[in-house]
């Protein structure tokens, strides 16, 4: 069965409209299950009422600060959390550590950064698997291996990250500015980037077995199993 990283469920707790906004089209568009709270005080109701695998918190809230609602968070779930804070100082950090965050992110952030900080906090606590198997390909980011049909693929750092971003989304076509974006966190590049690279990650994986990502004319790429 392929495992991905669609299967955790996440709650944003954060106050600002747009960031809020913004964090849940983009964590949504990794696959995951998000919901989300403008302020702390629903945050008991939310964690009794559904499963939640991460938090992703703002420090500074109305009302509750962070450092106290990840007590909350510890006492009503097992869910990790991943705090969002302006707040450099070095003792602040410590406080956060101490109540039991799983990981820091300063403001201003970029969200690409975001992803994957929550990606690796997920894996380390066992929320969801290390690995991507579609077919007979298996993606293990972790590891940084991959192969196909029981061989191993020897891939480049970049060919492995857009590798497992394509598998992460299988069936779902990506667009060439949705993957950039994605992949290299640029929002404006050389159009062909993606095609030189998309080309040299077919040419090593269909040496073992039939072509796994199509182009879309007009659309993007999706990563599909053979028919």
């Amino acid at each position: 069965m392929p495992t991905r990283d669609a299967a955790a469920r996440l709650l944003v707790v954060e106050d600002d409209d747009v960031i809020r906004e913004s964090l849940v089209r983009s964590l949504r568009s990794e696959g995951y299950a998000v919901r989300a709270l403008a302020d702390g005080g629903a945050l008991e109701e939310e964690l009794a009422a559904h499963r939640v695998d991460l938090v992703v918190l703002d420090w500074m809230l109305p009302g509750r600060d962070g450092p106290e609602l990840v007590r909350v968070v510890r006492r009503r779930s097992d869910a990790a959390v991943v705090m969002l804070t302006a707040r450099e100082a070095v003792e602040d950090r410590l406080r956060g550590f101490e109540v039991g965050v799983d990981d820091y992110l300063a403001k201003p952030f970029v969200v690409e950064e975001l992803l994957a900080r929550v990606r690796a906090v997920l894996r380390r606590t066992g929320a969801v698997a290390t690995t991507i198997e579609i077919d007979d390909l298996v993606v293990d980011e972790e590891a940084a291996r991959v192969t196909r049909g029981g061989h191993d693929v020897a891939l480049t750092a970049t060919e492995l990250r857009l590798l497992a971003h394509l598998a992460r989304h299988r069936d779902r076509v990506l667009s060439n500015a949705q993957i950039l974006s994605q992949v290299w966190g640029y929002d404006d590049y050389a159009d062909n980037l993606v095609q030189v690279h998309l080309s040299a990650l077919r040419r090593k994986l269909e040496a073992h077995g039939p072509r796994l990502i199509h182009t879309e004319r007009g659309l993007g790429y999706v990563l599909r199993a053979p028919r």
